[in-house]
């Protein structure tokens, strides 16, 4: 004799189905962004830059004029690996920054691996914080400048980039 199957066990049976289907193309479920950026200089060079530019921007100062070019905090760095930490200047939001420099072509060009997490699990949606947080930084140094600097992300990997405005954030 067949057991009659209660009809909240099917509706959340093909809620989880339907659901979690469409998560799978998503894009992450969690504020962050993970960008790769190319450029045709040293590994080294790239990491002095970006130093030095967290290093210039951790005052509020950066943030006079609009914007959230300061309130970055350096925690390690090496040539290789850079960790950091950027707060909004006014909800004081915390994201969590790894940048990795890989150096490609015999030393003669650089490989560079950014992530910005959300530091707050509730945060989905960033408006591009967690992009600009990590565009900012690539731009003041000059990066966007250097030879061979190309980018690589999606909204996929990047929560809401394509609507990112980093003049605000």
């Amino acid at each position: 004799m067949m057991s009659k199957i209660n009809p909240v066990v099917w509706w959340c049976a093909l809620f989880l189905l339907v659901g979690s289907s469409g998560l799978c193309f998503a894009g992450p479920l969690h504020a962050q962004c993970k960008v790769d950026w190319y450029f045709g200089i040293t590994c080294q060079l790239v990491s002095e830059l970006l130093i030095s530019q967290i290093k210039e921007w951790e005052s509020m100062s950066g943030c006079s004029m609009g914007g959230q070019r300061c309130l970055y905090k350096l925690q390690s760095a090496s040539v290789h690996f850079i960790t950091a930490k950027h707060s909004t200047p006014f909800e004081r939001h915390v994201d969590d920054i790894n940048l990795r420099m890989v150096s490609c072509h015999i030393f003669t060009c650089c490989h560079v691996e950014a992530m910005s997490v959300s530091e707050a699990w509730q945060y989905i949606r960033d408006n591009g914080r967690n992009y600009c947080n990590l565009y900012n930084l690539i731009e003041g140094s000059g990066l966007t400048e250097a030879r061979g600097f190309r980018e690589l992300t999606s909204d996929y990997n990047c929560t809401q980039r394509s609507s990112a405005n980093c003049t605000i954030y």
